[in-house]
């Protein structure tokens, strides 16, 4: 462990660049978790169907797509800090869009054109912060790889959780415009601290770069997007409207309530997927997590959904059923994420890295596109049930194609053991 210290990032311009694109990012995680929650309760209190709430984030969805591909091309041209501002900068606007405008004005079309400048503000931020891990941690250093990434993405789905939380709160105390405008000066506030103390790009800008690079010829890549697809599908599908909307309506709870819960789960999600590295191991003492890690982790997780909504058949408690069932499927789905998150960056070339994380990333928009268009579509069809059954259907298509990952660790067994390219301040 002391010998794995001493090859970790030395450099405090490069720690300090990382360090504030971090908060960044887990400040527009509050203000992007808060705003989605307060978007889903206001317009479903106004009388839309869930599938109609669906469709308010279906551009959210489509436009992550795109901003991944595009935003990895982007920060290997011009650096990870000028996507980063490009994110901050685009999530004040689509707040703002929300807060400043005549209530006429939120109907459904509008409303879809801020929730795209949203996604497409995540996105660029997430995909920055992200491949940062791989610029500052040491090619030969697989565990602290695994930890840091681990830390990160636990972290940020721990504050997208408060982010539920807070919406939540802010639509019960302040209303839904004043909350907005809340949102918008944290994001700001964020904005102005890296803009102020950030040094350099935060990564060397290659000018050479191709927009046709952004596709992966990595098989290992490919299919670890592929299974990315259908594993978050698997989470969506249930999470984005069904869920809540299940709480409101079939349970009873209020706003506070549903919100309070929702954080909780996520919370919960990103503490475990936080101490993934302590859990979950590859085959063989100290080895990372590999292919067959994550094929056995999605396997498991398939018994959860169905669990559930064979109780909710059976007519046991539904109360008891969804949340303690969810509350278990959030740790398989967390550590499974985790190695997901791992793999990603250990696959990835150094001297390609934001290309490689926007790609895999744009899968992962992908499949949440398709859980939360399906979300909307099966609860009002049959309820949370199909929503359950149909993310049993994606768990397991996720298992299948991890087999096809490799088995063996992936620094080593891809060749990965290039030094990475230095971060230039």
């Amino acid at each position: 462990m002391a010998a794995e210290s001493a090859r970790a990032p030395s450099g405090k311009s490069d720690l300090r660049n990382y360090a504030l694109v971090t908060g960044a990012y887990w400040a527009d995680t509050i203000a992007d978790g808060a705003s989605r929650i307060l978007v889903l309760f206001y317009f479903y209190e106004r009388g839309y169907s869930p599938f109609a709430v669906a469709s308010l984030f279906l551009f959210y969805e489509v436009f992550g797509i795109v901003t991944n591909l595009v935003g990895g091309f982007l920060a290997a041209r011009l650096g990870l800090k000028a996507t980063l501002l490009m994110g901050l900068g685009t999530q004040i606007v689509a707040l703002g869009m929300l807060a400043t405008v005549p209530e006429a004005w939120l109907v459904v079309p509008y409303v879809m054109a801020a929730q795209a400048l949203s996604g497409i503000a995540k996105d660029l931020t997430k995909m920055s912060s992200k491949s940062a891990v791989k610029l500052v941690v040491p090619a030969d250093a697989p565990a602290t790889l695994y930890r840091w990434v681990a830390i990160l993405t636990g972290s940020k789905n721990a504050l997208k959780g408060v982010g539920f939380f807070i919406g939540g709160l802010l639509l019960t105390v302040v209303g839904f415009r004043t909350a907005m405008l809340l949102l918008a000066a944290l994001v700001l506030v964020a904005l102005v601290v890296t803009v102020s103390l950030m040094r350099g790009d935060l990564g060397q800008p290659d000018k050479k770069a191709r927009f046709a690079q952004m596709f992966s010829n990595s098989r290992a890549v490919n299919i670890l997007a592929g299974a990315r697809i259908f594993l978050f599908a698997s989470r969506d599908v249930w999470f984005v409207v069904g869920l809540p909307v299940f709480l409101r309506s079939e349970l009873g709870w209020s706003f506070w309530e549903v919100g309070t819960f929702l954080a909780v789960w996520v919370i919960g999600y990103g503490i475990v997927q936080a101490s993934a590295p302590r859990f979950v191991r590859g085959q063989g003492a100290g080895s990372e997590p590999d292919g067959r890690t994550a094929t056995w982790l999605a396997f498991v997780l398939a018994a959860f959904p169905a669990g559930i909504a064979l109780g909710l058949t059976a007519d046991v408690d539904p109360a008891l059923v969804v949340v303690g069932g969810l509350l278990a499927f959030g740790v398989i789905f967390a550590m499974n994420s985790a190695v997901h998150s791992y793999l990603i960056l250990s696959y990835a070339d150094s001297d390609k890295v934001a290309m490689n994380v926007g790609f895999y990333y744009m899968a992962n928009a992908g499949g949440r596109l398709t859980g939360t268009v399906l979300s909307g579509l099966l609860y009002q069809w049959q309820g949370l049930e199909a929503c359950l059954w149909a993310s049993v259907a994606f768990v397991l298509a996720a298992g299948l194609l991890s087999r096809l990952l490799p088995g063996t660790p992936a620094a080593t067994s891809l060749g990965l053991g290039r030094p990475a390219q230095p971060v230039r301040p």
